[in-house]
């Protein structure tokens, strides 16, 4: 007689769905998430951790398929669970953003600053919707936010430790440079200086020398999302497309909505004579600032050829 096939535990579950993940299958990624999250439901195991990463995966899952509601949803839960999970606050910042709530999206990155100031995409992002804000609302838009939660002492230094530990399995969470361990101060610095003698070597035309410079700084600091938008640039100037792409995913599991990974990795799928990837791109992007000119003027262009 043929042995009943053992179904998938929950851990197994949540590894194959971080393998859809990376390779684009979102709506296989969301559907594996689901499973994980019942079964560790269903196995009794009170462990509140793990399952607020479930959600946070799976409303990652959402975001980038653009069912912001879900995503929503998804983070609300991850955060009872969890407070203060800067990935599961940045997801729906970027989801809210989405829906052009911008007020609490606002919020979101802050909160997301007070667990670690250094969070480039968090920076951004409440620049971003300082300004959509100051266009919306006047002089007078902080007076109509709600209030923004205070992170304990406690909870940063938890989060702090925590970042600050290596990571001895990284393939459970996926191994994006956002679950790496926080870089060091002496890494930061050290990145940004490559970063900066990449800059200068783009300036020149430079872009195969630039394309090492970024790499090397990536070593140092593998969190920082301008990096690795700017490595695609050059990636582009020199036709590695599939190099940019894979850039541009980087940028965009720590930013999902930076502009300048959504365009470039565009732009690349364009190359790569994907056009359906290419106008998903540009439509995402101009969900976050529906007046690019450059996106829409590429877009025009792509969709004249379909």
């Amino acid at each position: 007689m043929p042995q009943k096939q053992k179904s998938k535990s929950w851990l197994e579950l949540k590894q194959a769905g971080n393998e859809c993940f990376k390779k684009g299958q979102y709506g296989e990624a969301t559907s594996l998430y689901s499973q994980a999250i019942k079964e560790l439901e269903k196995s009794g195991k009170k462990n509140p951790e793990e399952l607020a990463i479930l959600h946070s995966n799976r409303a990652a899952s959402y975001l980038k398929d653009g069912n912001c509601a879900e995503c929503v949803k998804d983070c609300n839960v991850s955060l009872e669970l969890l407070p203060f999970n800067v990935k599961s606050l940045l997801r729906r910042a970027a989801a809210y953003e989405a829906l052009e709530r911008y007020r609490p999206a606002y919020v979101d990155y802050k909160t997301a600053l007070q667990v670690d100031s250094n969070i480039t995409a968090a920076h951004d992002g409440t620049n971003r919707m300082t300004k959509a804000l100051t266009e919306a609302d006047g002089l007078s838009w902080r007076e109509k936010l709600p209030p923004i939660p205070t992170v304990p002492l406690s909870v940063r230094e938890k989060l702090a430790q925590k970042a600050a530990q290596p990571n001895p399995t990284p393939q459970q969470n996926g191994s994006r440079p956002a679950d790496k361990p926080a870089p060091s101060d002496a890494d930061i610095k050290k990145g940004q200086v490559l970063k900066e003698e990449g800059n200068a070597l783009v300036k020149k035309g430079e872009h195969k020398k630039a394309i090492e410079k970024y790499s090397q700084s990536l070593k140092h600091n593998p969190t920082e999302v301008t990096t690795y938008t700017n490595r695609a640039l050059c990636y582009l100037s020199v036709k590695q497309y599939r190099d940019a792409v894979r850039d541009c995913d980087e940028a965009l599991m720590i930013d999902s909505s930076n502009i300048k990974a959504l365009y470039r990795r565009a732009q690349a799928h364009k190359e790569l004579k994907d056009t359906k990837a290419c106008v998903d791109d540009l439509n995402n992007l101009l969900k976050v600032e529906p007046k690019n000119t450059a996106a829409l003027k590429l877009l025009q262009e792509v969709q004249k050829k379909k």
